[in-house]
């Protein structure tokens, strides 16, 4: 069973639902440990002094920020100690906003709140408003030490708190050579750009796709490990060659993805594949 990582209440005017926290992302990365070739030991991080050369303890060791090239401001226990926010154990809203307006990149980690019994009510109330008004609470949480910018976001029968970035944690596109919104198109790439979108729409389903790296590297790990053979490699595809006419390539696109496609019916096509058929004539 799953174990509650934080526990406290969604505060909104005067509404106060009790609620517990819980991790709504598993993190299915490989970890490797750095090893002796020759005799496959582990590697040990050693502290060193790059100004004398020692080894260090822990208890050698302070916290300093450097203010400037080689300049440092060193910070105590004590120091932190004064400046941590306050653990108030809660989530406090203090706005509504519609979903739309939040960029998706402020979005960071997503975890779910369950009510305890005494609130589960209005739980199911304050979910079932936010789906109807299309809206998120933006809340304050203080989870351990930090105080975090979070969303309050229905999602299916649950509730959820998504710890946000701050706004100066975003870096600015515009420091980036990109095309400007501004910037047009040719019409009739435009055209055959959006068939081939619609070629390629579906209903998203994520149980449809695997991290298939992690799992060859898995068969691979397994079969060193029993020492059997390793599995043969796949070829990668070839690459795109030189620089070609774009027209030219979103056709033959086109092309590729229609005969993919499953008609409607026998001898019958939709309005799309009509359009697509037009645009490859």
């Amino acid at each position: 069973m799953a174990h509650a990582i934080w526990s406290g209440s969604i505060n909104f005017g005067l509404v106060t639902i009790p609620v517990k926290l819980y991790t709504a992302v598993r993190e299915n990365e490989l970890h490797f440990n750095m090893l002796h070739a020759a005799d496959q030991g582990r590697i040990k991080n050693v502290r060193t002094c790059g100004e004398c050369g020692k080894t260090l303890e822990w208890s050698d060791l302070v916290k300093g920020y450097e203010y400037q090239k080689g300049e440092y401001v060193i910070l105590s226990d004590d120091d932190f100690a004064k400046v941590n926010v306050e653990a108030t154990q809660s989530i406090d809203i203090v706005q509504f906003v519609d979903i739309n307006e939040i960029n998706p990149m402020m979005y960071e980690k997503p975890y779910y709140l369950e009510p305890e019994k005494k609130g589960r009510h209005a739980y199911a109330l304050l979910r079932e408003a936010l789906k109807k008004a299309g809206k998120v609470g933006v809340a304050k949480v203080v989870i351990r030490t930090r105080e975090y910018l979070a969303a309050l976001k229905p999602n299916g029968d649950a509730l959820i708190l998504e710890l946000m970035h701050f706004a100066d944690e975003i870096v600015d596109s515009q420091s980036l050579d990109i095309p400007k919104v501004e910037e047009k198109v040719p019409l009739p790439e435009m055209k055959v750009a959006m068939m081939l979108i619609d070629t390629m729409a579906a209903k998203f389903d994520p149980s449809a796709f695997q991290d298939t790296y992690r799992e060859q590297l898995m068969t691979m790990i397994d079969a060193r490990a029993q020492g059997k053979p390793l599995p043969k490699a796949k070829k990668k595809a070839a690459a795109p060659e030189g620089v070609v006419n774009l027209m030219d390539v979103l056709q033959r696109s086109l092309e590729q993805t229609g005969k993919r496609r499953v008609t409607t019916a026998p001898g019958k096509k939709d309005a799309g594949e009509k359009r697509r058929a037009k645009a490859v004539a």
